[in-house]
């Protein structure tokens, strides 16, 4: 099994979002909604971000893997130089597009004067502030 694939499968509602590209709940919160973009580059490095701000370090260990699960085998010889990736504007647009669907829902349950759980309206926060940090993405 590959690095990829072994980082998958440990994920919920995992959807692909292109070529090396797929969104999924983040395991290190109580994601309802896919808040997490994973990404695998060219050189086989492994990207993960979770919109809600939850560190590297706590989104593996919620899967009980280590960075190493991130990077491929290396040579004795090989040197990898930091880069820091951006979010593609397809991963931010498909956060967005879900957490805005979540909030619609909740604000139709509203109007009808259905009363939300208390963890459905921890989640519309949550959403609202997803959607506030990807509003000022790249500022």
């Amino acid at each position: 099994m590959s690095k990829i694939d072994a980082l998958l499968s440990g994920l919920q509602n995992v959807k692909p979002r292109g070529p090396g590209r797929w969104i999924a709940c983040c395991p290190a919160h109580d994601d309802r909604n896919p808040s997490m973009t994973i990404r695998e580059v060219e050189d086989g490095r492994i990207l993960i971000h979770c919109f809600a701000g939850c560190g590297v370090d706590a989104i593996l260990g919620a899967l009980g893997l280590t960075v190493e699960a991130l990077f491929p085998e290396r040579l004795p010889d090989d040197h990898y130089r930091p880069v820091r990736m951006p979010a593609s504007p397809a991963d931010i647009l498909a956060c967005v597009a879900t957490d805005s669907m979540f909030v619609a829902v909740c604000a139709i349950d509203i109007a009808r004067g259905d009363t939300i759980t208390e963890a459905d309206k921890n989640a519309v926060l949550s959403a609202a502030a997803r959607l506030q940090d990807a509003a000022n993405y790249g500022r």
